[in-house]
């Protein structure tokens, strides 16, 4: 092995390593940065200006996550990036720019703070549970699928080990038979389960949810594309967001339902 090729692999390790421990570290502050809990500056605490110069900020924020998230998923640009960046580093790259996207949703966010509910007591503790709940339902639904490649951490170890490029395998987990997008079900749970419902907290909830049914309809049209009919039955027959008691039979569909898209 030359050492050109051995420095490109080892850079390449170190890439996508720090795009992961990045990525963690924008996710924990989410969770501050919703509950309001060990951090500088969250959805209710932060620099005041007046109410619709706040907004007009916050929508722009919330504008920008979706079109960077929507344009680096699809794949014509995608294409055009690993003409930049090696093929391995392609995921990597797109966990970094989510990471600044993220960084600067922190930093120049400006709270709508006039409370629209408070909940305390055993209230408060249900809100808690809830958003726990919506954690662990992200972080089980990346493993699920596989949660080393959908962070791009598979791929720059497969490249520095001298091995092929490969994706996950398709199938129709367990979660899967119940509801099409349980990663997206988790984030909508943890964008409202809150003891505290500010204006601003709202504003933020709905954006991220507009943005989660505008990804399923792009996501699930490049599904169709890539499995046809197999996929388009399995759409038919598994409600998209809201999960149901009565799963659909495993060996009727084989199809990724993995939301690799978008993280």
């Amino acid at each position: 092995m030359s050492s050109s090729t051995l420095s490109s692999r080892l850079f390449a390790l170190v890439y996508g390593s720090l795009a992961y421990l990045a990525f963690l570290a924008v996710f924990l502050y989410l969770a501050g940065f919703l509950n309001d809990f060990l951090v500088p500056r969250s959805i209710n605490h932060g620099p005041i200006v007046e109410w619709p110069l706040a907004l007009g900020i916050d929508v722009v924020l919330l504008a920008l996550f979706g079109l960077q998230h929507s344009v680096m998923a699809r794949r014509g640009f995608k294409g055009w990036l690993t003409r930049v960046v090696p093929q391995p580093l392609e995921r990597a790259t797109y966990m970094f720019a989510t990471c600044g996207v993220l960084a600067l949703f922190y930093f120049a966010w400006r709270p709508l703070p006039f409370a629209l509910y408070e909940l305390t007591g055993q209230g408060a503790l249900a809100m808690r549970i809830l958003f726990a709940l919506g954690v662990a339902i992200i972080l089980i639904s990346t493993f699920l699928i596989d949660h080393f490649h959908l962070f791009g951490v598979r791929q720059v170890i497969d490249y520095a080990r001298g091995l092929p490029a490969r994706e996950p395998a398709f199938f129709v987990s367990r979660w899967h038979r119940h509801v099409r997008h349980p990663l997206y079900v988790g984030w909508i749970l943890t964008m409202f389960a809150t003891p505290k419902l500010t204006v601003g907290h709202l504003v933020f909830a709905l954006g991220f949810t507009l943005y989660i049914l505008i990804a399923i309809r792009y996501e699930e049209r490049d599904l169709v594309s890539e499995h046809g009919v197999a996929y388009a039955e399995y759409r038919r027959k598994v409600p998209m967001l809201i999960p149901s008691l009565r799963g659909v039979a495993t060996q009727s569909v084989r199809v990724d339902t993995s939301d690799r898209a978008r993280a």
